[in-house]
Order: structure tokens, then C-alpha cells, then sequence
């Protein structure tokens, strides 16, 4: 008998009918399984993608070389808007606080977003 005698000779690969279709079981654990890798691979990815928060105390300290009417426009872009303690040192109405002042009045103002009112 040759090679392919042989395997004309064969029967047809038949599994058993409880292997051929999948049982609610195993769908439900196959379910299980995905949904644990893909919150495996979000926490993964998580600190790659998360955005990070903007440091406005590092960014409030690099504009110390400016002339405080410069800083505190600087300041006001920085934060979306200027802290009522500073508006009448902008605006000329007082006479500008010290530095260390200006950015403690920064640090302490809350960060404005327009999307969040």
C-alpha cells in the first residue's frame, strides 16, 4: 500500500460532539478571560497614556526674571485667569507684591479649566 493509498483510506477526523460546540461554561469563561486581559493590558498601558498634570509651581518659579507687569500676565495665562489677591497690582490700582508673594498667591489659586465651570 502506498503513501497515498493510505491516506485515501482514512476516515475523516470526527471530534466528539460535546467538543465541537462550545457549552454556556466555556463561553462564559472564555468571557471571563477577556475581559481580565484587557483590564490586565489597560492597567498596562494606563501610565504610558494617563495625562499628566501640568506643574504650575515649577512654571510659576521660571518666571521669576520677568518684570512683574510681564509676570503676571504670565501668570494669569498660566492659570486661565488672574487671582483676585493680584488684580490691583496688575492693573496698577497697588504697588506690586514681593515675589515670594506673587507665588504663593499662584500656588494657592485654583487651576482654571474653560471645559469644567
Amino acid at each position: 500500500m502506498t503513501h497515498d493509498q493510505l491516506m485515501q483510506a482514512l476516515s475523516p477526523v470526527r471530534l466528539p460532539t460535546p467538543m465541537a460546540i462550545l457549552s454556556t461554561a466555556e463561553m462564559a469563561a472564555l468571557l471571563a478571560l477577556g475581559i481580565i486581559a484587557g483590564l490586565v493590558l489597560a492597567l498596562a498601558v494606563l501610565p504610558f497614556t494617563r495625562r499628566r498634570a501640568a506643574r504650575p509651581r515649577l512654571r510659576v518659579a521660571a518666571l521669576r526674571g520677568l518684570p512683574v507687569p510681564d509676570r503676571l500676565l504670565a501668570i494669569a495665562r498660566l492659570l486661565g485667569h488672574l487671582p483676585a489677591a493680584l488684580r490691583p497690582a496688575a492693573y496698577g490700582a497697588a504697588p506690586p507684591p514681593s515675589d515670594r508673594r506673587i507665588e504663593a498667591i499662584a500656588r494657592g489659586a485654583r487651576l482654571r479649566r474653560p471645559w469644567r465651570r
